[in-house]
């Protein structure tokens, strides 16, 4: 959609840098990586901050692509508004509306910018329809554009009654403010109408002086779209082209009027260890206590870097802070405010500000930092589980040790990666969001970190579930001399809600079962779903009931209870009717019309459902349900279907059961690979 090349002109007409960079040149500041310069993608966020008209901003540009989608859910976990930049001639694309999800759920204040407005097919309203229609957003129209493709030149902004026209010289100050087109003046009148009406519902006294026929003051006005912008009740919507530079500055006037400052924001709930909150709020106030979250921790040439966001309170260097989740303090060493990956020292930071520290050794992404002496937790953040897996092995013992510690800052800088070590094979298991996460993991093994390693195939990240409520019994008993070991629990081993996990309460009365066992039935449990019954895959969505029991007032311990009810798993589950669940992928293809047959008859035979079909200016969409296990490769396959036109997207959407005859296979495979390790 161009958020980094717009990010660029930002920076640019901000003064912050004095030359712009282009991504297809491998040249954009937010873009340092050595896989994003190349692939022309951004893979990790990167921050920055500018002044623009008196205020400072920061600035978080994330990827688009949806295997680094974790990337944007945790800058919007830290940020007080965002602009969402869409394609002109795309649209709202597959990962916008992950996104667009992820900044609602956070509760962030977006200003739209339909971006790409010279491209071939782009079209500023069928994009605001989309919004409208497939996001469920309420589009507030402040610009529009005049011209589009090759004739576009500029904007009139509703409000002012002014166009803005610039130059083909590609400089952002060349423009001139001109009375509107007069072919456009209807339209604007329209637009500026349907504007003027849905902003005063926002203010009692406004929303009065313009039914009596009084247009309210501009000041009025404006304060009417700050407040529904805040409330997200509406998204202020601009267009133009960041690539020719024009339309960004009516972009950044409105970051400044109607986007919340630190301060307009709720305020950031505290939680306890558990997660619950505990009714107190983090207060937007450099002199109350100290409350920070940790949002991305990066390691570059210097040493590691932890970023945070600070909601509360001072930070400043040379002072100890907690780590609620650790218990430990951390002393501050160095503060920088960072620019892409330049940095700039600071002696303190204080509330609202977003900057990075060095030196950290015990923070991850998620964890709060607060004031030793008045101790507070915020809000964590949840991160999805991979769905795609490989094993790699290092070539030589040189590699072997620099593996252990490359990996080992990888997941410190991304928590949807995950590795694991067979205990069977000590094959080395990479696990992550999708093909692309994990090939662009490899190269930064090999080239960031030197590590020469073999690749296997990818993994599926098959799951096991059951279908029957089964009610069963199991006695733990040993005896041996001295004191011995007993616990005997009844339970109901029953399949959970889908994307429930696994779920536990107790129903004894009476105190068959003390109180004081039913963590350690509850923990016997839970780490027995890490290895199922049918070829040992991890099971998901599993209620236990426990019901009644037995215990001995000498034997009985939490040892006893918790290894009862690592056996009763075992015993049950076979009778429970296990099943073998697979990942399915929410897939967009985008195709050429002459190639649809093909890209559908293609997907029907990877078991996809297909679930829409939208035509577009260039090419078809197709939305798709298919099993992650038909997917690997299509890329090639979907090149030579279209003669290289096409391009698809897909992400993680849910578990469903497996057809029984691949089912077999996949556990007979499973099973055969186990017992060969």
């Amino acid at each position: 959609a161009g958020k980094t090349t717009t990010t660029e002109r930002i920076l640019k007409l901000t003064g912050k840098i004095h030359k712009t960079g282009e991504v297809h040149d491998g040249e954009a500041t937010t873009d340092f990586m050595e896989q994003e310069q190349e692939r022309g993608i951004t893979i990790q966020s990167a921050a920055t901050s500018c002044e623009w008209d008196g205020h400072r901003m920061n600035i978080i540009d994330t990827p688009g692509h949806v295997d680094f989608t974790i990337e944007v859910y945790r800058s919007l976990k830290v940020l007080d508004g965002g602009v969402g930049v869409f394609c002109g001639s795309g649209g709202v694309e597959p990962q916008s509306e992950t996104n667009w999800r992820y900044a609602n759920e956070s509760g962030v204040a977006r200003v739209i910018f339909v971006n790409k407005l010279d491209r071939i097919g782009a079209d500023f309203y069928r994009v605001v329809d989309q919004v409208e229609n497939v996001l469920a957003a309420n589009p507030l129209i402040m610009v529009l554009p005049i011209g589009t493709e090759d004739d576009f030149t500029g904007i009139v902004d509703l409000l002012t009654r002014k166009a803005w026209v610039w130059d083909n010289s590609g400089d952002p100050s060349k423009y001139e403010l001109l009375d509107v087109p007069a072919d456009m003046v209807d339209d604007v009148e329209t637009y500026r109408e349907a504007l003027i009406e849905m902003a005063v519902e926002q203010d009692e006294a406004a929303m009065e002086m313009y039914l009596d026929g009084k247009e309210p003051d501009m000041e009025t006005i404006k304060k009417c779209i700050r407040k529904g912008t805040i409330a997200l009740d509406f998204f202020p919507t601009y267009c133009g082209s960041a690539f020719k530079n024009k339309g960004i500055q009516p972009v950044l006037n409105a970051v400044i009027d109607y986007l919340p400052c630190p301060t307009d924001v709720k305020p950031q709930p505290e939680v306890d260890l558990e997660g619950n909150e505990t009714g107190e709020f983090a207060i937007v106030d450099p002199e109350k206590p100290l409350r920070a979250l940790a949002f991305k921790i990066m390691d570059d040439r210097f040493g590691a870097l932890t970023f945070i966001r600070i909601y509360s309170g001072k930070l400043e260097k040379g002072t100890s802070v907690l780590n609620t989740f650790t218990g430990k303090t951390e002393r501050i060493g160095r503060i920088v405010e960072m620019h892409a990956d330049e940095r700039i020292e600071l002696d303190s930071a204080q509330a609202g500000d977003i900057v990075a520290v060095l030196g950290m050794k015990n923070v991850r992404t998620g964890h709060t930092l607060c004031d030793p002496k008045n101790p507070a937790t915020l809000e964590p953040m949840v991160f999805p589980d991979p769905v795609i897996s490989i094993a790699v092995a290092p070539k030589d013992k040189a590699a072997s040790e620099k593996m252990g510690i490359a990996i080992g800052k990888m997941i410190q800088e991304d928590p949807s990666f995950r590795v694991e070590t067979d205990e069977d094979s000590g094959e080395t298991i990479l696990r992550g969001m999708g093909e692309l996460h994990l090939d662009i993991k490899i190269d930064i093994l090999k080239r960031t970190h030197g590590v020469e390693v073999e690749v296997g195939k990818p993994q599926v990240a098959y799951r096991e579930t059951i279908t029957k409520v089964t009610e069963d019994s199991y006695t733990h008993k040993k005896q041996s001399g001295g004191s011995g070991q007993f616990g005997k629990i009844d339970y109901i081993i029953a399949p959970g809600e889908p994307g429930t996990g696994f779920v536990f309460e107790s129903k004894v009365t009476g105190g068959n079962v003390p109180r004081e066992f039913w963590p350690a039935v509850e923990k016997g449990f839970k780490n027995s779903l890490d290895n199922g019954v049918l070829a040992g895959f991890p099971c998901l969505d599993l209620k236990v009931t426990l019901t009644d029991g037995a215990f001995h007032a000498v034997d009985s311990s939490a040892v006893a209870f918790e290894i009862a009810a690592r056996a009763a798993f075992r015993q049950t589950i076979p009778k429970a009717g296990p099943q073998l669940i697979e990942p399915i992928m929410k897939v967009d293809v985008f195709t050429p019309e002459d190639h649809v047959g093909d890209v559908i008859g293609d997907l029907n035979r990877r078991r996809g459902m297909i679930k829409a079909q939208e035509a577009g200016p260039t090419a078809v969409r197709i939305k798709a349900d298919v099993p992650l296990s038909e997917m690997f490769g299509y890329i090639g396959d979907l090149r030579t279907m279209t003669s290289g036109r096409g391009q698809f997207s897909m992400e993680f959407s849910h578990y469903l059961p497996c057809p029984k005859n691949i089912a077999e296979v996949v556990i007979k495979e499973t099973q055969e690979r186990n017992k060969a390790k």
